[in-house]
Formats: C-alpha cells, structure tokens, sequence
C-alpha cells in the first residue's frame, strides 16, 4: 500500500496549487490512498463544505484537520455530511459531532486514519498520547494507523511518535507549515515519521500568509486580517509505503515548487 499525504493546504493559492499539481504526483506515485490536511483550506481558516468538496473532486481521499477547523461556526454540519473529514479528536468532546479516527476501505485494503493535537503551545486539549492508546484498541488488528499530528513543539511530535512505534505505520506531524527533513523509519517499530509534512501555499508568503501584514504584525503588536499571500505556489508532503503487515518500509519527503 502507498499513502500519499500533503501538508497543509493554505487558502486560494493552495487549492490553486494543488489543483495543478496532483495529477502530476499521482501518476508520478501511483498511491493507493491521497490524504490532505484541510484546516487552511478556505481563507486560510477553516474549511467550508464547498472547499471539502473541492479537494474530493481534486482527487483527495481523505481529509485531515487541526485547531483552525473549528473557526467556521458550520464545522457541525460538515462533518455530519461529510465523513472522509476528519478533526482532532482530543480537541473536543469525545460526544460531540465527527471523529478523529476513522477506518477507510479501498481497493487495496483498509486504512484507519488518526487525527490528534497536540497540548504544548497550542488551544486546549486532552492527553494526545491517551488518546492514541483509546482510539488505537478499537482498530481492527492488521489495519495499518496513519496519524496526522497537528502540534506546535517538535519535541510533542517526536515524543508521540516514538510512543506509538511498532503501533502506527506512519505519523506525520503537520501545523508549522515548514516542512522539516527529517523523515525517517523508526528503529525496531517500522513507523515513518515526519515532523512536518510541510505547506501547500504561496512561495513567497509567510507560512501562506501575504508577508507584509505578517511582518507589521511582528512590528507593531496587532494587523490586518490575515490575507493569503499570491502565487507561485509550491506543494509539499510525503510518500510511505507499507507492507501487508500494516508497517511502513520506505518514507519519501516531495516539494513542488512552481515558477513564478
């Protein structure tokens, strides 16, 4: 099984991107399935039904989120309807509407996809690492675990991802949006990680953002709405395979950088 996973989709110029850019990749990868986190997807701060339903036609099977899912008052009502949404499970209720983790089947087999937050510099949440041992027990055994990390500090990241070696195939940390290069496969457990996927966005932007009301926000204290920044654009994330025991065996990192 190949899993294709990119990083956080950052407003028009992400979508624009990704777009343009995911044909390429998929024929370039051949994945069996394609993740995206989405919680940037509309206007930087969210995701709408109508953009959940752009990245479906796009070619995504799966969308991951983080703590700015929540910023649209019609979060509720999208994941009702949509079910390949996913948001972070330990940033809410274990009662309220959605899940964090769900088990996909394809063609090629199933796949449970976790979606978590981290607690250090971020809004609250519970225990990602309780979570992950709730959540991981009620997964069918021989079902690879895929975990979208969303967190800020590299050291929660690194530390989850080592809690879980030998359990989850693939951790792949988003949030920062700067994709790091570490992706490696952990000794003894066979679980790729990353602690960050990376950004799909404008190059020439602050983490997508337009950099001049970035760099006044930095100056004076307060800004402007934060507006996304214009292309070119670029797309990054990673390619794991995993073997039919559910483990990974091979992590490639990508970055797609388009001209101006």
């Amino acid at each position: 099984m190949k899993i294709l996973f990119i990083g956080d989709i950052y407003g028009k110029t992400g979508r624009d991107t990704l777009k343009r850019q995911l044909p390429a990749l998929r024929q370039r990868y051949t994945p069996d399935w394609i993740i995206a986190n989405g919680e940037n997807v509309t206007a930087g701060n969210g995701l709408s039904e109508r953009h959940a339903r752009f990245l479906k036609e796009c070619g995504v099977d799966i969308v991951t989120t983080g703590n700015h899912i929540f910023s649209r008052i019609d979060w509720p009502e999208l994941l009702q309807k949509h079910e390949y949404v996913l948001r972070p499970h330990n940033m809410v209720s274990e009662t309220s509407v959605g899940t964090g983790c769900r088990v996909f089947r394809g063609s090629s087999g199933s796949l449970a996809v976790m979606n978590l937050a981290g607690r250090v510099f971020m809004e609250a949440a519970s225990c990602p690492f309780a979570a992950f041992d709730r959540l991981f027990r009620d997964i069918p055994a021989g079902v690879p675990v895929f975990v979208d990390f969303h967190a800020e500090a590299t050291s929660e990241k690194l530390a989850l991802s080592w809690y879980v070696n030998g359990r989850a195939a693939v951790v792949a940390s988003t949030h920062t949006h700067v994709q790091t290069s570490d992706e490696r496969i952990l000794p003894g457990g066979r679980t790729a990680v990353i602690t960050d996927a990376g950004m799909t966005g404008a190059v020439n932007g602050i983490i997508g953002v337009d950099r001049d009301t970035v760099i006044g926000r930095f100056m004076t204290g307060y800004s402007e709405k934060f507006l996304c920044a214009a292309g070119p654009g670029k797309i990054e994330g990673i390619v794991v395979e995993v073997s039919e025991e559910g483990f990974a065996t091979d992590i490639e990192r990508f970055r797609v950088v388009e001209e101006s």
